[in-house]
């Protein structure tokens, strides 16, 4: 059978397209299709062993079954609808975010304090096997997934901090110049005691850690992708 598999990011530069096929008997394990594509695609064997695989948009184990009609994605460590009780908002764009409006949409009768982050395109970077300086960043998504992680973190933040009001995510793609906006998130609560700080921190690292987004940090000479160092697992599905 021929199953079509989805790469993003450094997989997706390396294979010189968005899509690869290969040729497998299914049912079969992650493990295993991780030894199909790296014998078919050896010039992605050397990142296959980092790599997230997803299956149906959800983290796998290397045991986890691939079915005969099963939507699968590679790609590296990562840098949707909810049934919400209080409002949410939730953004891939590559527009500037209207933080005023996102606000105002968080903002009701019995919301008194509104916690955020924002964070932004730096100029020099100064860690090893990146530009010393950066001209820009080039951020890409696996979309559909991104969108039902975020929605995956705003529950998790309602069964750590109940008390939470309304929760917004945004994360920018394409390309971003020197002090533009990356990343948005927000949390409100009736007061500022009832865990916004503290919901509002765990919203970004958790996109950090799960919403498959990736940049790339592009300076004068070279460029390079930025991979995270957390392995989402099935663990990390809700």
């Amino acid at each position: 059978m021929t199953l079509h598999i989805r790469l993003f990011a450094t997989l997706k530069e390396l294979a010189q397209a968005s899509q690869i096929q290969l040729d497998i008997p299914l049912p079969t394990t992650v493990a295993h299709l991780r030894t199909a594509v790296a014998a078919t695609y050896p010039q992605l064997a050397p990142n296959l062993p980092s790599a997230l695989v997803a299956v149906n948009k959800a983290f796998t184990g290397e045991q986890t079954l691939i079915q005969p009609g099963d939507e699968v994605a590679i790609f590296p460590p990562v840098s949707g609808g909810i049934e919400a009780p209080y409002p949410t908002y939730f953004a891939l764009s590559t527009d500037p975010p209207d933080l005023n409006a996102i606000h105002r949409h968080l903002l009701q009768p019995d919301v008194g304090a509104v916690v955020s982050f924002t964070g932004s395109v730096r100029g020099q970077t100064q860690r090893h096997g990146l530009p010393p300086a950066t001209l820009y960043l080039e951020y890409e998504a696996y979309s559909e997934m991104a969108e039902a992680k975020m929605a995956q973190i705003a529950r998790e933040i309602w069964q750590r901090w109940p008390s939470v009001k309304g929760i917004a995510i945004v994360q920018r793609i394409g390309r971003l110049h020197i002090g533009e906006i990356t990343t948005f998130v927000a949390c409100a609560a009736a007061h500022r005691d009832q865990g916004v700080f503290d919901a509002a921190r765990y919203g970004i690292d958790r996109l950090k850690e799960i919403v498959p987004v990736w940049k790339k940090e592009v300076g004068q000479d070279k460029s390079s992708w930025v991979e995270g160092h957390y392995h989402p697992g099935e663990r990390d599905n809700l």
